[in-house]
């Protein structure tokens, strides 16, 4: 009798439906299920490429071999030598393949390395004879350190020829698979919205999104009809029970979440006037204490984990606003967000023939007051992608 409860009620739908799936309902799903589209994958395409290629049933079996072996990003993950001993073919047979596929799109695709990949990409431009062609050919070291006099020298250049030619290398694809990984970007719905309403901020959740969920009434229909014996109205009890305790811990979760963000937005007022600069020290720790004595620190975190908040500055995750503090010489702190960001401003303001040394940007910083260690000024550099000042000079 149980089985036979779930197996009628289980598809009830969240808002108490009673109405059974018909055949038409279950056609018109799969039918849209089966208008959904598929992303075509890099390995898809390189065997479409090698099936519709006028191959012989040898190099065919070696080309498919190969593609086997191309990692996401398009490249070879195996020697030709590993793959013809493993699997028992001619090693001219496994070269003959892998040149095929690296005619194949995209450019670039089946090389060993990135040396080979860029010269693949740069033939298929017809750029063989380019300075280019030569640097990566020859000089694929002194331009991964960027040594621009060097390669100059090496190659009987200027040094602007040099600059120019590192240029449009940097415009070549080091990882020809990219482009058919999934696509991971995601449109994002903020969960509170903070708005400025006669000079004070108003603090509201975003409801839109949460369905309405409440406990369907066949269910008490059932327990309430006199053939249902005991175990079934127990059964069904337990379940009615379990459903309740679940939507009153969404809406003490939404609370939770609508609280946290009022605390945020009273500690980081000057972020909601000025931005990013104006950003202070806040831990999970002060939140949860202002927000509940008994609220624990670790429930801040899961409350804020993926949650969004849209403020006059933009759209934010809210773990964004929780950061450690730096010492200003003035006794106060400084949110370690806005010390990163007046950092890149003032590398995005250097002199790019004279790039400034982290010990630069140190004594830039306490001139405005704030104290930091030159590690620390290298560790927040790497975090904003920024290249070490021999590496970022222009000649």
């Amino acid at each position: 009798k149980l089985l036979q409860i779930d197996k009628d009620y289980g598809n009830l739908s969240e808002q108490g439906g009673s109405r059974r799936v018909t055949e038409e309902d279950e056609e018109r799903r799969q039918f849209m299920f089966d208008s959904i589209t598929t992303t075509t994958t890099l390995h898809d395409n390189l065997m479409e490429q090698v099936r519709t290629s006028d191959l012989s049933p040898e190099i065919l079996a070696a080309a498919e071999l190969v593609v086997g072996n191309i990692d996401d990003y398009g490249y070879l993950k195996a020697t030709p030598e590993e793959l013809a001993q493993n699997h028992q073919i001619p090693l001219e047979v496994v070269q003959k393949a892998i040149q095929t596929i690296q005619t194949f799109q995209p450019a670039g695709v089946g090389a060993a390395d990135l040396r080979e990949c860029l010269l693949l990409q740069l033939e298929r431009a017809g750029r063989k004879d380019s300075l280019e062609y030569r640097i990566v050919d020859q000089q694929m070291e002194a331009l991964g350190k960027r040594r621009m006099p060097e390669m100059a020298k090496a190659l009987d250049c200027s040094i602007d020829e040099i600059q120019d030619a590192v240029q449009l290398i940097g415009k070549l694809d080091p990882r020809p698979g990219r482009a058919y990984l999934p696509d991971n970007d995601q449109f994002v719905v903020p969960d509170v919205f903070v708005t400025k309403v006669n000079g004070e901020y108003v603090v509201t959740s975003n409801n839109d999104h949460i369905p309405q969920i409440r406990i369907s009434n066949h269910y008490k229909d059932i327990m309430s009809r006199a053939q249902t014996d005991n175990e079934a109205r127990d059964y069904i009890r337990d379940k009615i029970k379990a459903g309740k305790f679940f939507i009153n811990s969404l809406h003490q979760r939404q609370r939770t979440i609508l609280n946290i963000a009022r605390e945020i937005v009273r500690r980081q007022r000057g972020f909601m006037e000025h931005g990013i600069s104006a950003l202070v020290p806040m831990t999970m720790v002060q939140v949860a204490e202002s927000v509940d004595p008994q609220v624990h620190e670790t429930t801040v975190s899961r409350a804020v984990s993926s949650k969004y908040i849209q403020t006059p500055q933009g759209m934010f995750e809210m773990k964004f606003f929780f950061t450690s503090g730096i010492a200003t010489s003035t006794g106060g702190e400084m949110s370690n967000t806005s010390v990163k960001d007046i950092i890149s401003e003032i590398f995005s303001n250097e002199n790019p023939a004279k790039p400034l040394s982290d010990a630069e940007v140190v004594k830039m910083l306490e001139a405005r007051e704030i104290m930091i260690a030159r590690r620390t000024v290298a560790k927040y550099r790497d975090e904003l992608n920024i290249l070490p000042s021999n590496l970022r000079k222009v000649y």
